[in-house]
C-alpha cells in the first residue's frame, strides 16, 4: 500500500525566494512583518510587529491580555529556544477561593479566570534580547491601525453578534467598545481602537528619556507592569458576569503583574524519520505532539498516511492515547518526560492500538506514579444554570456567554540572515472578560485549563502556570532549523500539526499541499477549555476526506463528525532548504484570512 499522492493543484503556491519568508493568520500581520523585513529589520523585529498587529486586526483571536508562546532560533545559535510568555496564577487565585464562590470548574469567561498577561512581556524580552528595532517603530504599524482603523473582518463581526446580549446586559464597556453605533460592526466596516493606540504609545513614551535600546525597552516592561497593570487590576475587582451564570470580581493584583519576567527555556526535542522536532516544556501541551510521533514511528509509512482509513485510524488513537498521558501528567510541575517520551514506552501504547477504535481515556504508568484521571462528563451545566453549548465546529467558536474554544493566531517568520521563528500569541480575546475602557483591551482567561479537583498536575494554586494549549514547532535537519510551523485551535494545534507533519516528512508533500490536505482530529479527550467536556471515541473529520473513508472509520467504532470540507486547521509556516538555503512558506486557505509573503 502506497502513500496518498498530493494532489497537483493547491490553492495557493509554496512561496520560495531567499531574502526572507513570513505567514501569519492574517494578512495585514504578514504585510506588516514582510514590511519590516524589507526595512532592514531582523525575524524578531518582524514577529513582534505582526504581533501587535494582531492585537488590533485579530482581536477575537488574541489580545495583550493573553499569553505568547514561541520556539526560535537565531543566526549565532542554531539551538532550539522556547519564549516563555505563559503567566502564572496569581496570588490570590486559589482553589478554596474559587469552591468558596460556589464553582466547581474555573470560569470560561471573566477577569476571575485571569493568568497574569505574558504575551506584551514576552515580546518585549525578545526584542530587547535579539530584535534591532526601536520599540516605537514596532509598534507604529499596531498604533496606526488601532488609531486609524482597519477594515473589519467577518469573523469579528460574527463574534462580538455572537457575544452581544451579554456585552449590552453584563458588560457595558465590552458593549460601548465593541458595538458603539449599538450593533455589532458589519464586515469591511472601518473600525478603531484609540484606547488601545494610547496604551502602546504609552509604552514607547515610558522608554522615551531612557539612555539605550535596551534601557527603552526595560522601561516599556516597567510601564506594563505597573501603572498599565494598575489600572487593568482596579478594573478587574469590580464584580461581573462569568461564563458559570454568577458574578465574580477578579482577584489579580499588581504585585502579579510585577512578579512576571517572561523568559527562555530550552525545548523539549524529539527525532523523527531524521529531524529534530522541537517544542515547549509540558507545562505546554507541546510534548504530547513528540509522544503522538514516538508511537507512529513504529509503524510502516502507510499507517501513517491520514487520507486514508487506516492511516486516519491510526492517528487518531495514537492522539488518543498521548492526550491521555498530557491530562494524566503534564502540568508546570515534575513531569517525567524522560520516560513518557522514552522508546519502550512507546512501544507499550503502541501495542494498545487495535482496528478497533477505542471510547476509553488511557493514560499510561510511568515513573510509578498514578495517573490522574479528570472528571469525565459528555455535558455541563453549571450550578446556577449559567453557560451555554459552544456554536460551530471550526474557528473560531465562541459561545454567547462568551467562553471560548480554540480561538488564537500564528506567527511565523524567516530572514535572509537565518534568524526564525514560530510563535503562537493567544488568550486576551474581546470576549475574555469585560474591556478595560482606559486601556482599550480586557483580561484573558487561561486559568479555565486548570482543574479545581485536587491532585492533577494542573490543580489550580497560586503562581502555578496553566497547563497551556499554545503550541509552536521548530523542525530541525541535520541540527539546522527547516521549518517553523504551527496553528490556532485549542486542543486540535498539535493534531493538526502533526497531519503537516507526517504529509510532508513521509509523505512528500510540499508545504502548501499538506496544508490544504483534509484535516481531522480528536475530541475523544476532556476539553482544555470550559466546560471542559470529551465526545468518547469523537472524532471530526472535513469531508472532503471521502465518504468511503469515513464510512470506514465508522465502522471501526470512531464517533465521526463530518465538519464542512475547508473547516479544520489554520496552520502556516515558514522553512528553509538545508540543501540550497532557498526560503519557503505557506498559509491556510480556509477562512481566506491566512497569507504568507516573501520573496
Amino acid at each position: 500500500m502506497t502513500y496518498t499522492a498530493p494532489p497537483a493543484f493547491t490553492t495557493r503556491p509554496t512561496l520560495q525566494g531567499t531574502f526572507g519568508m513570513s505567514a501569519t493568520t492574517h494578512w495585514l500581520a504578514t504585510g506588516c512583518s514582510q514590511s519590516v523585513l524589507e526595512r532592514g529589520g531582523n525575524a524578531f523585529d518582524a514577529a513582534a510587529a505582526a504581533a501587535f498587529v494582531l492585537h488590533v486586526v485579530e482581536p477575537h483571536l488574541n489580545g495583550p491580555g493573553g499569553d505568547l508562546t514561541a520556539v526560535f532560533a537565531t543566526a549565532q545559535d542554531r539551538t532550539p529556544t522556547v519564549l516563555m510568555g505563559q503567566g502564572p496564577a496569581p496570588a490570590g487565585a486559589t482553589r478554596e477561593h474559587f469552591l468558596a464562590e460556589g464553582l466547581e470548574l474555573v470560569p470560561g469567561s471573566g477577569a476571575l479566570a485571569a493568568a497574569v498577561p505574558g504575551a506584551v512581556d514576552a515580546w518585549l524580552v525578545l526584542l530587547r534580547d535579539h530584535g534591532t528595532w526601536e520599540l516605537a517603530d514596532v509598534l507604529g504599524y499596531a498604533i496606526a491601525y488601532a488609531r486609524d482603523g482597519h477594515p473589519l473582518l467577518e469573523r469579528v463581526g460574527a463574534t462580538i453578534a455572537a457575544v452581544a446580549p451579554l456585552f449590552r446586559e453584563h458588560w457595558p464597556s465590552s458593549a460601548e467598545r465593541w458595538m458603539p453605533h449599538g450593533r455589532p460592526p458589519r464586515s469591511g466596516e472601518m473600525v478603531t481602537n484609540e484606547a488601545y493606540a494610547r496604551t502602546l504609545g504609552r509604552l514607547v513614551e515610558a522608554g522615551s528619556a531612557a539612555g539605550d535600546r535596551a534601557e527603552r525597552i526595560e522601561a516599556a516592561r516597567a510601564e506594563w507592569r505597573g501603572p498599565i497593570a494598575r489600572e487593568a487590576v482596579e478594573f478587574a475587582r469590580v464584580p461581573h458576569r462569568h461564563s458559570a451564570g454568577t458574578d465574580h470580581a477578579g482577584v489579580i493584583d499588581v504585585a502579579d503583574f510585577a512578579a512576571f519576567s517572561a523568559g527562555y527555556e530550552p525545548a523539549t526535542t524529539l527525532e523523527f524519520r531524521g529531524h529534530t522536532i522541537a517544542k515547549t516544556g509540558a507545562w505546554g501541551q507541546g510534548p504530547a505532539l513528540l509522544q503522538t510521533l514516538a508511537i507512529l514511528d513504529g509503524f510502516d509509512d502507510d499507517r501513517l498516511d491520514p487520507s486514508t482509513a487506516l492511516g486516519a485510524h491510526t492517528v487518531l488513537e495514537a492522539l488518543k492515547l498521548a492526550l491521555a498521558d498530557r491530562e494524566a501528567y503534564y502540568g508546570d510541575d515534575d513531569v517525567p518526560l524522560d520516560a513518557l517520551l522514552s522508546p519502550d514506552y512507546a512501544a507499550q501504547r503502541r501495542a494498545l492500538i487495535t482496528d478497533r477504535a477505542s471510547a476509553e481515556l488511557r493514560p499510561g504508568r510511568v515513573a510509578g506514579r498514578e495517573p490522574f484521571v479528570p472528571p469525565l462528563r459528555t455535558s455541563y451545566t453549571p450550578p446556577a444554570g449559567g453557560g451555554s453549548s459552544l456554536a460551530g465546529l471550526g474557528e473560531p467558536t465562541v459561545a454567547p456567554t462568551g467562553e471560548t474554544r480554540g480561538d488564537t493566531c500564528h506567527i511565523d517568520v524567516v530572514d535572509r540572515w537565518g534568524n526564525i521563528i514560530s510563535a503562537t500569541p493567544s488568550g486576551g480575546w474581546l470576549q475574555s472578560s469585560p474591556t478595560i475602557p482606559t486601556l482599550g483591551f480586557c483580561l484573558g482567561t487561561r486559568l479555565q485549563m486548570c482543574w479545581l479537583e485536587e491532585g492533577a498536575p494542573t490543580t489550580l494554586r497560586p503562581g502555578l502556570r496553566p497547563r497551556t494549549t499554545l503550541t509552536p514547532t521548530l523542525v530541525l535537519t541535520g541540527g539546522r532549523p527547516t521549518l517553523a510551523l504551527g496553528s490556532p485551535g485549542g486542543d486540535q494545534q498539535d493534531q493538526w500539526q502533526l497531519l503537516y507533519l507526517l504529509r510532508t516528512l513521509v509523505g512528500g508533500y510540499s508545504p502548501q499541499a499538506a496544508i490544504d490536505a483534509p484535516m481531522l482530529h480528536t475530541t475523544s479527550v476532556p476539553g482544555s477549555f470550559w466546560p471542559r467536556t470529551w465526545e468518547p471515541a469523537g472524532a471530526v473529520v472535513e469531508s472532503r476526506l471521502g465518504e468511503d473513508v469515513i464510512a470506514d472509520l465508522e465502522r471501526r467504532g470512531h464517533r465521526v463528525t463530518r465538519s464542512g470540507d475547508w473547516t479544520l486547521g489554520r496552520l502556516s509556516c515558514v522553512g528553509v532548504d538545508p540543501a540550497t538555503g532557498v526560503l519557503s512558506a505557506a498559509a491556510n486557505p480556509r477562512g481566506m484570512q491566512g497569507y504568507a509573503a516573501g520573496r
